[in-house]
């Protein structure tokens, strides 16, 4: 892709650079798939600088070096969350969601130390990789008591986790918490409910990177428990 400006010819990669960025989308497949995407993308960029300046070409090669790098850091980083914390990471078309061990005793919205373990971990991954994305915390509670307790205190703790990346330093206005409170399509164990021990799997919060426009190459009172 090239235009000409006074006679000489100027090269321009908007195409290869978007590309590159796109990379971000795909933070967490696996090595093949990503050494078939680089491969691609390496290609792409000989055929782009066939006629172009040897220069761009080296510093686009470069570029594309940094962001295989940090793509195998991100991907590395997250192997090790799941692996320390028994978290689940799920692909989505222009989101990361995070299924984390952040449980809740009956009635309670008090995160636990191991709790903030795993979400300081979290916090890690959001500054490392997604510096300017956008973070959901899902608040859930289990299904006793109403619909409405449920909602409120699936939000309290929603809040809760909310406050805690806030104070180990992510930006308060990238991180919102929203709560679906007993939502029957969202319970881990379908009709586990407190008092005590029981139902704790469905008193949680789940945590959603949304890296969608990232700049960053990368890769939403009456019963009671």
């Amino acid at each position: 892709m090239k235009t000409r400006t006074d006679g000489s010819t100027r090269w321009r990669a908007p195409v290869v650079l978007a590309a590159v960025a796109s990379l971000g989308a795909c933070a967490h497949v696996g090595q093949k798939d990503l050494d078939a995407r680089l491969e691609t993308l390496r290609g792409d960029l000989s055929q782009e600088i066939a006629e172009g300046d040897r220069r761009t070409a080296d510093a686009l090669n470069l570029r594309i070096d940094a962001t295989e790098a940090e793509l195998s850091s991100l991907r590395a980083d997250l192997r090790k969350l799941e692996d320390d914390f028994d978290v689940k990471v799920a692909a989505l078309e222009e989101a990361l969601r995070f299924d984390v061990p952040v449980y809740f005793g009956f009635d309670k919205a008090d995160v636990q130390p191991r709790g903030r373990e795993v979400l300081s971990r979290f916090g890690h991954i959001v500054e490392s990789y997604y510096p300017d994305a956008h973070v959901t915390v899902e608040g859930f509670a289990d299904p006793s008591g109403s619909e409405a307790y449920n909602l409120a205190l699936g939000q309290r703790r929603a809040d809760a986790v909310r406050s805690i990346l806030v104070d180990q330093g992510l930006s308060a206005q990238r991180i919102k918490a929203v709560s679906y409170g007993e939502d029957a399509r969202r319970l881990v164990v379908d009709g586990a409910k407190g008092p005590g021990t029981n139902g704790w799997e469905n008193r949680r919060v789940v945590l959603v990177i949304d890296h969608a426009g990232s700049t960053s190459p990368a890769i939403v009172a009456d019963g009671t428990h």
